[in-house]
């Protein structure tokens, strides 16, 4: 009974780290610089698995819908769908009874508004993970002023002229103060205090935790797929300004009373980037060629029930990881191609 109660209690948080990061700019030795509250804070308190790779479509829709079914999707990367396969909230919300308020998506752009449900039959409508929207609730707060946060509505940097029409389960802008206790104006004013859409998503996530404190919270980072616009500078902000992002969010985990002693929280890159040396590729500014430096990343893993200070060289699948939650929250994630991690059970 006991170990039922503290399973109740367990609370997950997934960060997928931005948009795609190459090692050599991360946890290689050359990158460590980059990452300085990750490599200080983070990494001894973690479980770090150094070789995790991505067998599916590296296109970042299509890879995050691939890490939440634990299943490598086929979609079209820049296509308003769900995912084929029964999402890890889906999982998480039928079997073990939860409600529509336990399980939210915290999404960088409008593409993703359909990755909180899927498409199939034997789970249903209904059963998936709410998704905010930041970037489009900012949009319509603004009713088209807007001044000083352009920079900040930007819908995908690797394809800009890809507007995709929302429709899904996605959070609207009227339920700003019912759920979020946050009226459009404070939400507007804050938003022109920040400098990334992703501090936008970190904020939003923040106010989700403080006021329906879900047990399962996934959030997606995306400033580093600016490195599409070629400029390699931006690319390093994005790097430092996600790894102080999820320091951030792990400060907020110990200060808040329903996270604190009850979470473990994930961070992994969706995939990496090309080589310099394939000829085929661009470089970090892509992840075209599917050769090693864009399929190879890491994960770690920290809080409740994680050995801290470990270090792991065995190759794991993206896709273990909704299987892996699965074992420790305890459903089955059934259609999943992955396989539970066993240094995580």
């Amino acid at each position: 009974m006991r170990a039922e109660s503290a399973r109740r209690k367990r609370k997950i948080i997934v960060v997928t780290f931005g948009g795609g990061a190459r090692d050599q700019e991360t946890f290689a030795p050359q990158g460590q610089e980059n990452i300085p509250n990750m490599m200080k804070e983070l990494i001894p308190q973690s479980s770090f698995f150094t070789h995790v790779t991505n067998q599916g479509i590296l296109g970042h829709y299509v890879a995050t819908a691939s890490l939440t079914t634990g299943t490598y999707e086929t979609l079209n990367n820049f296509s308003a769908v769900p995912p084929d396969h029964p999402t890890v909230f889906e999982y998480f919300r039928k079997d073990l009874h939860r409600p529509p308020t336990d399980a939210w998506v915290v999404a960088p752009s409008n593409g993703f508004n359909r990755i909180g449900e899927s498409n199939c039959s034997s789970y249903g409508q209904g059963l998936g993970a709410a998704v905010i929207l930041p970037k489009h609730l900012l949009a319509a707060a603004s009713s088209g002023s807007k001044a000083n946060i352009d920079h900040l509505l930007r819908d995908n940097y690797e394809n800009p002229l890809y507007t995709p029409q929302l429709s899904g389960n996605e959070f609207q802008l009227s339920q700003l103060e019912r759920v979020l206790r946050l009226s459009v104006d404070d939400f507007t004013a804050h938003a022109r205090t920040l400098s990334s859409p992703d501090e936008l998503s970190l904020y939003i996530a923040r106010r989700l935790m403080e006021q329906e404190a879900p047990g399962l919270l996934w959030i997606t980072m995306h400033d580093i797929d600016i490195a599409h616009s070629g400029a390699y500078s931006l690319y390093m902000d994005g790097i430092r300004r996600t790894d102080r992002l999820c320091y951030e969010l792990w400060q907020a985990v110990q200060q808040n009373p329903e996270y604190a002693g009850n979470t473990t929280m994930f961070i992994l890159p969706d995939f990496g980037r090309d080589s310099d040396y394939d000829s085929g590729g661009n470089g970090f500014q892509h992840h075209r060629t599917g050769d090693i430096a864009s399929r190879t990343t890491w994960m770690m893993a920290l809080g409740v029930g994680i050995r801290p200070g470990m270090i792991y060289d065995d190759p794991i699948q993206s896709v273990d990881l909704v299987p892996s939650l699965g074992a420790i929250l305890g459903f089955d994630a059934v259609q999943s191609s992955g396989k539970p991690i066993k240094e995580l059970l």
